[in-house]
């Protein structure tokens, strides 16, 4: 019989079983704090870049994970019902929630400062930045210095790629070759690109990685580990349009569910509790 990881075990109960978190209580000062076409409507749409898992799972127009938990959660909180829709790409995200074609993205998206022209954010994840690997690390990736010359896929219009781009240059600087930077608009393409031999890593978030490498039965490893990797600390969270009233509204809706326990128990269900933010606050990341 093959031996199936703790981790595993755990996300896969998440993703099967009917939850059994606690319904929550409508909070009515909060709600009332809502812009007034979404008090009106009694709904709202985040919009996600697809599967990114063990935070998103897409199935059609299913969405489930530790995002999905945690907006019905918010919802509850706020009164309002919560839908989903998925778009191709990072940038589709960003520019559709500033066009206002989607009220907000729960995410997890990394907070940066350049990102901030048109959005804020709601950091609610504390991610760490590393490569998934072939088992056994033929070609020796231990942190972004050894990249130069290998074939590294990245989510495209993603901070990943930004720093893969940058590293390159300085790999083509120090007379080494270039990296060749293979961009994906989602992750389960790009680690299927290295699990398909066409290219040597994926450079992305710890703990989707993390999920992929659990659930790969022994053909993927972590490598990278607790390196800078290029980023500074990484935060992560929900996006919304640039000084929108709902940034601090969704700010105190997951403050209470990180006071009431249940921010806790999401995360631990889905792989997730050494990412969990010690404090939920806006606007929180650092310059690349």
């Amino acid at each position: 019989m093959k031996k199936t990881s703790l981790l595993s075990v755990t996300l896969l109960a998440g993703m099967l079983s009917v939850s059994a978190q606690a319904a929550q209580t409508m909070n009515k000062d909060l709600h009332a704090k809502l812009p007034a076409s979404i008090q009106e409507s009694g709904k709202m749409v985040a919009v996600n870049n697809g599967s990114f898992p063990p935070y998103e799972f897409v199935e059609g127009t299913k969405l489930t994970g530790a995002t999905a938990d945690l907006s019905h959660a918010v919802g509850e909180i706020l009164g309002v019902e919560i839908s989903h829709a998925s778009v191709a790409g990072l940038s589709a995200v960003l520019s559709g929630i500033a066009a206002d074609r989607y009220q907000f993205a729960m995410g997890p998206i990394g907070d940066f400062p350049k990102r901030r022209t048109s959005n804020d954010f709601v950091d609610w994840v504390n991610e760490f930045v590393v490569f998934a690997v072939q088992k056994g690390n033929p070609q020796n990736i231990d942190d972004l210095s050894t990249v130069c010359g290998k074939r590294i896929a990245v989510m495209s219009g993603g901070s990943a790629e930004r720093v893969i781009i940058a590293q390159s240059k300085k790999c083509e600087d120090e007379g080494k070759t270039a990296i060749d930077i293979k961009s994906f608009t989602d992750q389960p393409t790009s680690i299927m690109a290295v699990r398909a031999d066409r290219a040597d890593a994926f450079f992305s978030s710890q703990a989707p990685l993390t999920y992929f490498v659990q659930t790969s039965e022994g053909q993927l490893e972590l490598a990278g580990i607790g390196k800078a990797n290029g980023f500074p600390r990484l935060f992560q969270g929900a996006v919304v349009p640039k000084d929108s009233p709902l940034g601090p509204v969704l700010e105190e809706a997951i403050k209470i569910l990180k006071d009431n326990g249940t921010y806790e128990e999401i995360m631990k269900k889905w792989g997730l509790e050494n990412n969990m933010i010690d404090e939920i606050g806006m606007n929180l990341g650092e310059a690349l």
